[in-house]
Protein backbone atom coordinates (compact mmCIF):
# COMPACT_ATOMS: atom_id res chain seq x y z
CA UNK A 1 0.00 0.00 0.00
CA UNK A 2 1.10 3.49 -0.51
CA UNK A 3 1.87 5.44 3.03
CA UNK A 4 3.36 8.52 3.55
CA UNK A 5 5.95 8.82 6.19
CA UNK A 6 6.81 11.98 8.61
CA UNK A 7 10.52 12.25 8.38
CA UNK A 8 12.63 15.77 8.73
CA UNK A 9 9.81 18.04 8.80
CA UNK A 10 8.57 16.51 5.75
CA UNK A 11 6.13 13.80 4.42
CA UNK A 12 7.70 11.08 2.25
CA UNK A 13 5.87 8.25 0.25
CA UNK A 14 6.88 4.73 1.18
CA UNK A 15 5.42 1.47 -0.67
CA UNK A 16 4.87 -1.00 2.17
CA UNK A 17 2.57 -4.34 3.36
CA UNK A 18 -0.55 -3.68 5.01
CA UNK A 19 -0.75 -3.57 8.58
CA UNK A 20 -0.64 -6.89 10.49
CA UNK A 21 -3.83 -7.15 12.53
CA UNK A 22 -4.23 -8.25 16.50
CA UNK A 23 -7.06 -10.40 17.66
CA UNK A 24 -9.84 -8.30 17.67
CA UNK A 25 -8.44 -5.36 15.18
CA UNK A 26 -9.90 -4.40 11.72
CA UNK A 27 -8.26 -3.51 8.69
CA UNK A 28 -10.10 -0.26 7.21
CA UNK A 29 -9.40 0.77 3.95
CA UNK A 30 -9.14 4.79 4.16
CA UNK A 31 -11.34 6.91 1.86
CA UNK A 32 -11.02 9.99 2.82
CA UNK A 33 -8.46 11.63 5.43
CA UNK A 34 -8.46 15.21 6.85
CA UNK A 35 -4.92 17.42 7.79
CA UNK A 36 -5.13 19.21 11.20
CA UNK A 37 -2.99 21.26 12.74
CA UNK A 38 -1.35 18.62 14.95
CA UNK A 39 -0.34 17.12 11.32
CA UNK A 40 1.57 19.96 10.53
CA UNK A 41 3.19 20.40 14.21
CA UNK A 42 4.26 16.76 13.96
CA UNK A 43 6.02 17.88 11.00
CA UNK A 44 8.00 20.37 13.29
CA UNK A 45 8.71 17.87 15.76
CA UNK A 46 5.41 17.61 18.14
CA UNK A 47 5.86 14.32 20.20
CA UNK A 48 8.58 13.53 18.49
CA UNK A 49 6.52 11.66 16.09
CA UNK A 50 7.89 8.77 13.39
CA UNK A 51 5.43 7.49 11.32
CA UNK A 52 2.49 7.83 9.20
CA UNK A 53 0.41 10.76 10.50
CA UNK A 54 -2.91 11.58 9.78
CA UNK A 55 -6.31 11.10 12.76
CA UNK A 56 -8.92 12.17 10.99
CA UNK A 57 -10.69 9.69 8.39
CA UNK A 58 -13.68 8.02 7.26
CA UNK A 59 -12.73 4.01 5.98
CA UNK A 60 -14.62 1.24 5.29
CA UNK A 61 -13.78 -1.86 7.08
CA UNK A 62 -11.85 -4.69 4.75
CA UNK A 63 -10.94 -7.36 7.09
CA UNK A 64 -11.20 -8.00 10.81
CA UNK A 65 -8.36 -10.57 13.13
CA UNK A 66 -9.53 -13.30 15.69
CA UNK A 67 -13.08 -12.30 16.02
CA UNK A 68 -16.18 -14.96 15.08
CA UNK A 69 -17.36 -15.14 11.58
CA UNK A 70 -21.10 -13.20 12.89
CA UNK A 71 -19.16 -10.31 13.80
CA UNK A 72 -17.05 -10.30 10.29
CA UNK A 73 -20.40 -10.20 8.53
CA UNK A 74 -21.21 -7.30 10.74
CA UNK A 75 -18.16 -4.92 10.03
CA UNK A 76 -16.88 -6.11 6.85
CA UNK A 77 -17.73 -3.73 4.13
CA UNK A 78 -19.69 -0.78 7.04
CA UNK A 79 -18.07 2.82 6.58
CA UNK A 80 -16.30 4.14 9.84
CA UNK A 81 -14.61 6.40 11.82
CA UNK A 82 -12.46 5.49 14.80
CA UNK A 83 -11.69 7.13 18.09
CA UNK A 84 -7.80 7.41 18.02
CA UNK A 85 -6.60 6.35 21.58
CA UNK A 86 -5.72 2.54 21.53
CA UNK A 87 -5.55 1.61 25.16
CA UNK A 88 -3.42 -1.49 26.98
CA UNK A 89 -6.59 -3.73 27.05
CA UNK A 90 -6.92 -3.33 22.75
CA UNK A 91 -3.35 -4.63 22.75
CA UNK A 92 -4.11 -7.83 25.48
CA UNK A 93 -2.15 -6.36 28.20
CA UNK A 94 -2.84 -7.57 31.67
CA UNK A 95 -3.39 -6.43 33.94
CA UNK A 96 -5.30 -3.49 32.45
CA UNK A 97 -3.88 0.01 33.53
CA UNK A 98 -5.51 1.96 36.05
CA UNK A 99 -6.91 4.45 34.07
CA UNK A 100 -8.50 2.44 31.93
CA UNK A 101 -9.87 0.36 34.96
CA UNK A 102 -11.37 3.56 35.82
CA UNK A 103 -13.06 3.61 32.49
CA UNK A 104 -10.56 6.51 31.33
CA UNK A 105 -9.23 4.81 28.25
CA UNK A 106 -8.25 8.08 26.50
CA UNK A 107 -5.70 8.58 29.44
CA UNK A 108 -4.53 4.62 29.51
CA UNK A 109 -0.93 4.49 30.87
CA UNK A 110 0.14 2.72 27.92
CA UNK A 111 -1.78 3.53 24.68
CA UNK A 112 -0.83 4.60 21.49
CA UNK A 113 -2.66 7.28 19.42
CA UNK A 114 -3.33 7.17 15.66
CA UNK A 115 -0.99 9.50 13.79
CA UNK A 116 0.40 11.09 16.92
CA UNK A 117 2.04 8.03 19.12
CA UNK A 118 3.31 5.05 18.07
CA UNK A 119 0.56 4.51 15.72
CA UNK A 120 1.06 4.60 11.93
CA UNK A 121 -1.82 6.99 10.79
CA UNK A 122 -4.30 7.58 8.09
CA UNK A 123 -2.09 9.31 5.71
CA UNK A 124 -2.12 5.92 3.66
CA UNK A 125 -4.45 3.88 2.06
CA UNK A 126 -4.86 1.33 4.81
CA UNK A 127 -4.90 1.47 8.95
CA UNK A 128 -5.28 -0.58 11.55
CA UNK A 129 -7.47 0.03 14.53
CA UNK A 130 -9.47 -2.20 17.30
CA UNK A 131 -13.13 -3.13 16.73
CA UNK A 132 -13.99 -1.53 19.98
CA UNK A 133 -12.51 2.27 18.58
CA UNK A 134 -15.08 1.83 15.30
CA UNK A 135 -17.86 4.06 14.94
CA UNK A 136 -20.90 3.40 12.09
CA UNK A 137 -21.19 6.16 9.89
CA UNK A 138 -24.98 6.81 8.95
CA UNK A 139 -26.13 6.68 5.86
CA UNK A 140 -27.33 10.08 5.76
CA UNK A 141 -23.44 11.51 6.35
CA UNK A 142 -21.61 12.00 3.68
CA UNK A 143 -17.78 10.89 3.62
CA UNK A 144 -16.97 14.86 3.44
CA UNK A 145 -18.95 15.26 6.82
CA UNK A 146 -17.62 12.16 8.26
CA UNK A 147 -14.01 12.89 8.07
CA UNK A 148 -15.26 15.92 10.35
CA UNK A 149 -15.67 13.67 13.41
CA UNK A 150 -12.65 13.11 15.27
CA UNK A 151 -12.04 17.17 15.80
CA UNK A 152 -15.71 17.28 15.70
CA UNK A 153 -15.95 14.57 18.84
CA UNK A 154 -13.21 17.16 20.38
CA UNK A 155 -15.47 20.40 20.53
CA UNK A 156 -18.40 18.30 22.01
CA UNK A 157 -16.15 17.44 24.82
CA UNK A 158 -15.98 20.85 26.29
CA UNK A 159 -19.78 20.04 26.71
CA UNK A 160 -18.85 16.99 28.60
CA UNK A 161 -16.76 19.27 31.16
CA UNK A 162 -18.40 22.46 31.52
CA UNK A 163 -22.68 22.74 32.29
CA UNK A 164 -23.82 24.71 29.05
CA UNK A 165 -26.46 25.63 30.72
CA UNK A 166 -24.43 28.21 33.60
CA UNK A 167 -23.45 29.90 30.92
CA UNK A 168 -25.68 32.78 28.37
CA UNK A 169 -22.52 33.72 26.41
CA UNK A 170 -19.32 32.59 25.42
CA UNK A 171 -16.48 32.97 23.40
CA UNK A 172 -13.90 31.37 21.12
CA UNK A 173 -10.57 32.99 20.77
CA UNK A 174 -9.41 31.65 17.37
CA UNK A 175 -10.73 31.09 13.85
CA UNK A 176 -8.78 27.91 12.30
CA UNK A 177 -10.55 24.58 12.06
CA UNK A 178 -11.06 23.79 15.12
CA UNK A 179 -12.26 26.94 16.32
CA UNK A 180 -14.55 26.70 14.45
CA UNK A 181 -16.15 23.45 15.20
CA UNK A 182 -15.87 24.34 18.63
CA UNK A 183 -17.98 27.66 17.75
CA UNK A 184 -20.59 25.71 16.13
CA UNK A 185 -20.96 23.05 18.48
CA UNK A 186 -21.33 25.70 21.44
CA UNK A 187 -23.72 27.49 19.09
CA UNK A 188 -25.90 24.39 19.78
CA UNK A 189 -25.80 24.76 23.54
CA UNK A 190 -25.46 28.46 24.57
CA UNK A 191 -27.36 31.19 23.64
CA UNK A 192 -24.61 33.97 22.58
CA UNK A 193 -21.04 32.47 20.99
CA UNK A 194 -18.81 35.23 20.02
CA UNK A 195 -14.98 34.31 17.70
CA UNK A 196 -12.32 36.30 17.96
CA UNK A 197 -9.87 35.85 15.10
CA UNK A 198 -7.74 37.77 12.60
CA UNK A 199 -8.52 36.82 9.35
CA UNK A 200 -11.95 38.27 7.52
CA UNK A 201 -12.83 35.10 5.48
CA UNK A 202 -12.74 32.47 8.29
CA UNK A 203 -14.59 34.86 10.07
CA UNK A 204 -17.08 34.90 7.56
CA UNK A 205 -17.52 31.81 7.15
CA UNK A 206 -18.34 31.36 11.22
CA UNK A 207 -20.69 34.14 10.36
CA UNK A 208 -22.60 32.20 8.11
CA UNK A 209 -23.17 29.73 10.67
CA UNK A 210 -24.87 32.07 12.52
CA UNK A 211 -21.85 32.77 15.06
CA UNK A 212 -20.85 36.69 16.28
CA UNK A 213 -17.66 37.52 14.99
CA UNK A 214 -15.15 40.09 16.18
CA UNK A 215 -11.47 40.55 14.46
CA UNK A 216 -8.74 41.04 16.59
CA UNK A 217 -4.35 41.38 15.13
CA UNK A 218 -3.37 38.99 16.61
CA UNK A 219 -0.38 40.87 18.25
CA UNK A 220 0.26 41.95 21.24
CA UNK A 221 -1.42 45.10 21.05
CA UNK A 222 -4.52 42.95 21.52
CA UNK A 223 -4.16 42.80 25.08
CA UNK A 224 -4.61 46.34 25.24
CA UNK A 225 -7.93 46.68 22.89
CA UNK A 226 -9.64 43.80 24.30
CA UNK A 227 -12.02 45.45 26.94
CA UNK A 228 -14.98 42.05 26.45
CA UNK A 229 -14.83 39.37 29.53
CA UNK A 230 -17.11 36.28 29.18
CA UNK A 231 -18.01 33.56 31.71
CA UNK A 232 -16.69 30.81 29.42
CA UNK A 233 -13.98 31.52 26.49
CA UNK A 234 -12.31 28.69 24.60
CA UNK A 235 -8.47 29.11 23.51
CA UNK A 236 -8.65 27.87 20.15
CA UNK A 237 -5.58 29.79 18.26
CA UNK A 238 -2.67 27.35 17.91
CA UNK A 239 -0.43 29.73 19.60
CA UNK A 240 1.72 29.81 22.06
CA UNK A 241 0.18 33.45 22.79
CA UNK A 242 -2.99 32.75 22.79
CA UNK A 243 -3.26 31.65 26.51
CA UNK A 244 -2.07 35.72 27.96
CA UNK A 245 -5.18 36.85 25.79
CA UNK A 246 -7.43 34.75 26.57
CA UNK A 247 -6.70 35.03 30.12
CA UNK A 248 -7.49 38.57 30.07
CA UNK A 249 -11.01 37.84 28.29
CA UNK A 250 -11.74 35.55 30.61
CA UNK A 251 -13.95 37.44 33.04
CA UNK A 252 -13.37 36.69 37.49
CA UNK A 253 -14.35 33.01 38.47
CA UNK A 254 -15.03 32.08 34.66
CA UNK A 255 -13.89 29.14 33.11
CA UNK A 256 -11.11 29.11 30.51
CA UNK A 257 -10.98 25.67 28.33
CA UNK A 258 -8.06 25.31 26.84
CA UNK A 259 -7.61 23.42 22.99
CA UNK A 260 -3.98 24.29 21.84
CA UNK A 261 -1.31 21.95 20.98
CA UNK A 262 1.55 22.51 19.39
CA UNK A 263 5.52 22.19 19.84
CA UNK A 264 7.65 23.85 21.95
CA UNK A 265 6.87 26.04 24.78
CA UNK A 266 4.22 29.56 26.09
CA UNK A 267 5.09 32.45 27.32
CA UNK A 268 2.94 31.98 30.78
CA UNK A 269 2.32 34.63 33.61
CA UNK A 270 -0.41 32.81 35.43
CA UNK A 271 -1.03 35.26 37.95
CA UNK A 272 -4.28 36.13 35.87
CA UNK A 273 -5.31 32.84 36.97
CA UNK A 274 -4.84 33.34 40.43
CA UNK A 275 -5.75 37.04 40.59
CA UNK A 276 -9.57 36.24 38.93
CA UNK A 277 -9.76 32.54 40.43
CA UNK A 278 -9.90 30.96 36.79
CA UNK A 279 -11.11 27.69 36.56
CA UNK A 280 -8.84 26.25 33.86
CA UNK A 281 -9.63 23.36 32.00
CA UNK A 282 -7.68 20.98 29.63
CA UNK A 283 -9.81 19.38 26.69
CA UNK A 284 -8.75 16.81 24.48
CA UNK A 285 -10.60 13.81 22.65
CA UNK A 286 -14.44 13.73 23.34
CA UNK A 287 -17.28 11.42 22.46
CA UNK A 288 -18.35 10.02 18.82
CA UNK A 289 -21.49 9.18 19.19
CA UNK A 290 -22.37 12.84 20.12
CA UNK A 291 -20.46 14.47 17.19
CA UNK A 292 -22.01 11.53 14.89
CA UNK A 293 -25.66 12.63 16.14
CA UNK A 294 -24.87 16.27 15.14
CA UNK A 295 -24.11 15.44 11.54
CA UNK A 296 -26.98 13.04 11.45
CA UNK A 297 -29.19 15.58 12.58
CA UNK A 298 -27.59 18.04 10.78
CA UNK A 299 -26.88 20.57 13.74
CA UNK A 300 -23.52 20.87 12.16
CA UNK A 301 -22.49 20.99 9.09
CA UNK A 302 -18.37 21.21 8.58
CA UNK A 303 -18.47 20.87 4.90
CA UNK A 304 -17.94 24.51 4.40
CA UNK A 305 -14.85 24.74 5.87
CA UNK A 306 -13.22 22.03 3.30
CA UNK A 307 -10.74 23.95 1.07
CA UNK A 308 -9.48 21.61 -1.18
CA UNK A 309 -8.86 17.26 -1.69
CA UNK A 310 -5.63 16.30 -2.72
CA UNK A 311 -4.90 12.84 -4.12
CA UNK A 312 -3.18 10.57 -1.36
CA UNK A 313 -0.28 10.72 -3.66
CA UNK A 314 0.21 14.34 -3.06
CA UNK A 315 0.47 14.60 0.34
CA UNK A 316 3.38 16.48 0.46
CA UNK A 317 1.53 19.48 -1.86
CA UNK A 318 -1.29 18.85 0.52
CA UNK A 319 0.84 19.56 3.92
CA UNK A 320 2.47 22.54 2.07
CA UNK A 321 -0.97 24.31 0.85
CA UNK A 322 -2.84 23.76 4.28
CA UNK A 323 -0.16 25.99 5.86
CA UNK A 324 -1.34 28.44 3.14
CA UNK A 325 -2.66 32.10 4.59
CA UNK A 326 -6.51 31.28 4.32
CA UNK A 327 -6.41 27.40 3.73
CA UNK A 328 -8.48 25.48 6.14
CA UNK A 329 -10.01 21.96 5.78
CA UNK A 330 -7.27 20.17 3.19
CA UNK A 331 -8.04 16.49 2.53
CA UNK A 332 -6.64 13.69 1.38
CA UNK A 333 -8.62 11.09 -1.09
CA UNK A 334 -6.64 7.30 -1.74
CA UNK A 335 -7.23 6.24 -5.43
CA UNK A 336 -10.40 3.73 -5.46
CA UNK A 337 -9.96 0.14 -5.20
Amino acid sequence: MLSFRAANGKLRPKLRSLPKLRPGWALIRVRLAGICNTDIEILRGYHNFRGTPGHEFVGEVAGASGVSAATKKKWIGRRVCGEINVSCSAYGYKPVCDFCRRGMKTHCARRTVLGIVNHDGAFAEYLALPLENLHVVPANVTDEQAVFVEPLAAACEILEQVDAEKFKSAAVLGDGKLAQLIARVLHTAIPSVVMYGKHEKKLALARRAGIATRKVRGDALDLKRSKEQFPLLVEATGSPTGFALAQQMTEPRGTLVLKSTFHGAAPVETWPTVVKELTVVGSRCGPFAKAIELLRSAKVDPTPLITRTFPLAEAHKAIAFAQRSGAMKVLLKPSPV
